[in-house]
């Protein structure tokens, strides 16, 4: 920087005013020392130099003269202003479809409003679902299509609430597990988990009551057996509707009697591992508002032949293909 202001003025003298007011500036006591007029002359030329120089920057720095930073003319906007609410759709099998409602924003440019509610999990209480009190359960549903102000959903899931399967859990008594991967009519590629424990005989007076090694595994493979059936000649409707009042569990407490007797026995979880390709008919099948169901011949019924009526049209001779 002194070298610079040395080259502009070319001036010895300024150089050594510079130099003597800096050593003022820094050593008051030093004031004495020099005179008075000589002082006052130096503080008047560095003051127009560095006009000039403060003038020549301004000029050359452009973001001095917009002013401000960038964001500080910025208006804060409420987000929520750019949103719309959607009501969500529970399918047909469930007595109360108005689950809620979800919100999402509004569509600008490429972004769609209806491909960002698609994809979304909602997960509900079967008591809200079914206007009951029975409120371990919980279903997953997910959104797969968008009609108007409607979020039509789809099944997800099932699961347990966490309370209640801890407090099953319980001293002496054996508890037996099992799953099974299985598909439905539909296409759907379910993993579904079944969970029991063994109680005490009628009139036993063991404390306990644990089941052998042997009597566990046989427990299992009927539990496997019967979800197997139940839900491999069933459609995903089908199924859902055996969830709803845990019918499969009920199946498999009676099966398992012979073996060991149980209680507290539930489908504890239901997981969606596959999908079909997505039909919008048999959704809308699901929601009650389309039909897709195919009508199968029994035994000894045969179709009527039926005939086209024309009116007389036939269609003109081409020429060429």
């Amino acid at each position: 920087m002194w070298g610079y202001m040395f080259y502009m003025h070319g001036d010895s003298l300024c150089m050594h005013g510079i130099l003597i007011y800096y050593c003022v500036i820094q050593y008051p006591e030093s004031r004495k020392k020099f005179k008075t007029n000589l002082f006052l002359d130096c503080r008047a030329t560095i003051r127009s130099f560095l006009s000039q120089v403060a003038i020549m920057a301004v000029g050359k720095n452009k973001r001095l003269t917009k002013g401000g930073k960038k964001g500080a003319k910025k208006k804060i906007i409420d987000p929520f202003t750019k949103k719309d609410w959607y009501d969500v759709k529970a399918p047909s099998m469930f007595i109360n479809r108005q689950m809620g409602k979800t919100l999402v924003t509004r569509t600008q440019g490429t972004k769609i409003a209806s491909e960002g509610l698609k994809g979304r999990v909602f997960e509900v209480s079967l008591a809200d679902l079914q206007q009951d009190e029975v409120t371990m359960r919980k279903f997953r549903l997910i959104s797969e299509e968008v009609q108007g102000r409607n979020v039509l959903c789809n099944f997800h899931g099932m699961d347990m609430t966490t309370d209640k399967l801890r407090s099953m859990v319980k001293k002496w008594q054996t508890l037996v597990e099992a799953f099974v991967n299985v598909t439905t009519t539909d296409g759907y590629y379910l993993r579904v988990f079944c969970i029991g424990f063994t109680k005490k005989r009628q009139d036993q007076m063991k404390k306990t009551c644990y089941a052998q090694s042997t009597q566990v595994r046989k427990i299992r493979a009927k539990m496997v057996d019967i979800m197997t059936r139940e839900i491999s000649n069933s459609d995903l409707k089908e199924v859902v509707n055996k969830l709803i009042p845990d019918s499969i569990g009920r199946d498999i407490e009676k099966a398992c009697q012979s073996i060991y007797p149980l209680h507290d026995v539930y489908i504890r979880k239901v997981k969606v591992l596959k999908k079909p390709r997505f039909d919008m008919g048999k959704l809308l099948e699901l929601h009650g508002e389309g039909s897709s169901t195919t009508v199968t011949k029994g035994a000894g019924e045969e179709g009527t032949k039926v005939e086209r009526v024309t009116d007389g049209f036939e269609p003109p001779i081409q020429e060429s293909v």
